[in-house]
């Protein structure tokens, strides 16, 4: 599959980057901001042409333009905006340098980032800033073959069978080393003869022998093993469940699954929930920053 076949945020075709930098400049300059040219450009190119919006608009003004955004917009909306003008590793290092700062770390950001992202993702992160995690082992190094073998598949099963429910004790290495570097197709087949040795599901068996940090790292590597889409519906539903709304999460998930997977997040939500995405947005947020959730999502279903 394609990059961004899956995402609501695709390339604009007849892409002119000067036009996109006039427009922009004349929605934010003088008393008032055009909102709508704001979202309507941010939503409808990809990373790699917003790049280029960003280096023309400097070259052309003399300005920076996530400068500009934060300066005329404010709120969950500003974060939206800004956050659609970076780049994805940018993105995803301000995020996590966010989650590490202050007293104590915000480890659900640091976990959901390891877990979901792509060996090529976490080596652009890395070298835009080397990132201080607490599992050495997840370096990016994951193994990216698509072939499967059924019997290193069960061996794999019995290996982390016999490091855990066989186990007087848990041998973490073993899943760690299993879990981080074995390919998503192995890793599934994985699961599947773990249920037929242990009768009971992988992720069962994680969350009954470990705890903390460690047990939501590889239980939310199983969850995106089985179905990123599926992992990230749920992310999305609990931001806006119950009162008030974490708009953190809301912001960085939208953002940072528009271009890849967000018509999948989408169709997994309304299995999941019974609800559409774009209603259960709808209710929970409005505005301008609700206004342009909803183009991300991609309409209604």
């Amino acid at each position: 599959m394609c990059p961004g076949e899956r995402g609501t945020i695709k390339a604009k075709a007849n892409f002119n980057v000067s036009e996109d930098v006039a427009a922009l400049r004349k929605a934010m300059e003088g008393i008032g901001t055009t909102e709508k040219t704001l979202i309507d450009i941010l939503t409808h190119r990809s990373s790699s042409q917003k790049q280029a919006i960003s280096k023309a608009y400097e070259e052309t003004t003399n300005r920076i333009l996530v400068n500009d955004l934060k300066g005329d917009t404010q709120g969950n909306f500003e974060n939206l905006l800004v956050a659609l003008a970076r780049p994805p590793a940018v993105n995803d290092a301000k995020w996590l340098i966010k989650a590490m700062k202050g007293t104590g770390t915000d480890n659900s950001i640091l976990i959901e980032i390891l877990a979901s992202r792509t060996n090529k993702q976490i080596k652009e992160l890395s070298a835009l800033w080397k990132v201080m995690i607490f599992l050495t082992h997840y370096k990016g190094a994951r193994d990216e073959s698509t072939n499967v073998n059924a019997d290193k598949a069960r061996e794999d099963a019995k290996a982390l069978y016999h490091a855990g429910e066989k186990k007087l004790g848990t041998d973490e290495s073993k899943f760690i080393e299993i879990l981080c570097k074995r390919s998503i197709p192995h890793l599934r087949q994985t699961i599947l003869e773990y249920k037929n040795i242990s009768g009971k599901t992988l992720q069962k068996s994680i969350e009954k022998e470990m705890s903390g940090n460690l047990e939501e790292l590889l239980v939310d590597i199983v969850k995106c093993v089985m179905s990123t889409p599926a992992y990230f519906a749920e992310k999305v539903y609990k931001s806006m469940k119950g009162a008030g709304t974490d708009e953190t999460t809301l912001t960085r998930v939208m953002v940072s699954r528009g271009e890849i997977d967000m018509l999948d997040i989408r169709a997994e939500f309304k299995k999941l929930y019974q609800n559409s995405l774009f209603k259960e947005i709808s209710s929970d947020v409005s505005g301008n920053y609700g206004d342009c959730l909803n183009v991300i999502c991609g309409g209604e279903d």
